[in-house]
């Protein structure tokens, strides 16, 4: 129970930080606690000495300083939410016209929510600094300063505007959106594909004891260090039955501990928590998901209703490079001990099945387009190199077959 409670804090933590109101959040509470020391350096000896002593920094008339705030924290809500409307906009085209699951590149975007967090948190400065005020007879005792700080935030909220203004127009275009789909792909293939040459399968012959998926979901994967750690101290084997990405049932096998005699119910629970099994996936776990958004944005360009050949094939650019990279670099299957004892035996989707999962779909939306087909040939020539897979020579095949058979 204790692990349970550990894991679903973890996911909790996680969720929270990647929200996009963890950053506004911290923000807003940031500016809160700077409203706060500012009026008490305003109020201080050595802020009144200042306003005493520059004469420009004072404001004798409360009814100015309130002004002022009121007129502030009128005007910086209401370029919330005109920014924010057209972040809705661009999510609503980015839906509609690319793909659903490209709506996390913009929710999650840092930009976005730095902005966010610091208009907001200009708002409750200045709330707060107007619930201060009050009607005095020595403007000394009025805090200008705090009041003249806001009004400099409030000139850097209009320059973030525009700037907020040109990096939403770049971050609508699909190249861009397809750009960070890729880069952050290559980024966690890279990571997971570390070695040159393939990992040689081990068939183990052995009989073991079956673990169930504990609920239904995508299997991400698992805590590596925790399990090898675990299978090290109960001396056992584990071989998991699909790779990462697979949508697994509850109590359906997932899992063999290879091991002659059934395992405790403590055993099995500690092996169970090392899993990550979540509702939805994210490239970061698992870069087969990369692969799969660049294949529906191709595939949604190519769609009656959308007829936009040209962002097809920049998916395929995208893909082709990736595939490129994963034909000549492998990802680790088997999990050693500190003595070098192989405990965990992975799967992995071969060249050839992502190759087709990912390229022949969008052949099937494509293959009467004379643009898919020329830059399909071109870009197989290049893949062959590196890779000679039956899948992609049959591609290729049925490719230059439909080039050959166009009539001008």
């Amino acid at each position: 129970m204790k692990n349970y409670l550990t894991k679903w804090l973890k996911s909790q933590i996680n969720r929270t930080i990647t929200s996009i109101a963890f950053f506004p959040a911290i923000t807003a509470l940031s500016f809160l606690l700077l409203s706060w020391v500012m009026l008490e350096f305003d109020y201080s000896e050595t802020g009144k000495s200042i306003k005493a002593h520059w004469q420009w920094l004072r404001l004798k008339d409360a009814d100015t300083a309130r002004n002022i705030i009121s007129t502030v924290a009128s005007g910086i809500i209401s370029l919330t939410v005109f920014s924010f409307s057209m972040v809705m906009i661009v999510l609503n085209q980015a839906a509609s016209q690319l793909s659903n699951r490209t709506l996390d590149k913009l929710i999650g975007n840092r930009f976005q929510q730095i902005v966010l967090g610091f208009y907001i948190g200009t708002i409750v400065y200045a709330l707060f600094l107007l619930s201060t005020i009050r009607d005095i007879d020595s403007g000394v005792h009025v805090p200008a300063l705090s009041t003249y700080l806001l009004i400099f935030f409030t000139v850097l909220d209009i320059f973030l505007f525009i700037y907020f203004l040109h990096y939403i127009t770049q971050s609508v275009k699909y190249e861009t959106i397809i750009d960070r789909i890729y880069k952050q792909t290559k980024e966690v293939l890279t990571k997971d594909c570390p070695l040159s040459t393939s990992t040689k399968f081990i068939n183990i012959q052995s009989d073991g004891f079956t673990i169930n998926a504990p609920v239904s979901g995508v299997f991400q994967g698992f805590e590596r260090k925790s399990l090898v750690k675990i299978c090290e101290q109960e001396n056992i084997i584990i071989s998991f039955l699909y790779p990462n990405g697979t949508y697994v049932l509850e109590n359906t096998p997932l899992l063999v501990i290879h091991i002659n005699s059934s395992i405790s119910p403590e055993l099995e629970e500690s092996i169970s928590v090392t899993l990550d099994i979540q509702p939805g996936e994210v490239i970061d776990k698992n870069y087969y998901y990369g692969f799969r958004q660049l294949m529906e944005v191709a595939i949604k360009a190519l769609s009656p209703g959308i007829n936009d050949p040209g962002t097809a094939v920049l998916s395929l650019h995208a893909l082709t490079d990736l595939l490129a990279y994963r034909a000549q670099h492998f990802p680790e299957t088997n999990f050693e001990d500190v003595k070098g004892v192989v405990r965990i035996y992975t799967k992995e989707k071969s060249f050839g099945e992502i190759f087709s999962s990912c390229i022949l779909p969008i052949w099937d939306y494509g293959k009467n387009d004379r643009l898919i087909q020329q830059a399909l040939d071109q870009l197989l020539n290049q893949l062959e190199i590196f890779n000679q897979d039956s899948v992609l020579q049959k591609l290729q095949e049925s490719v230059r077959s439909a080039i050959a058979a166009r009539t001008i």
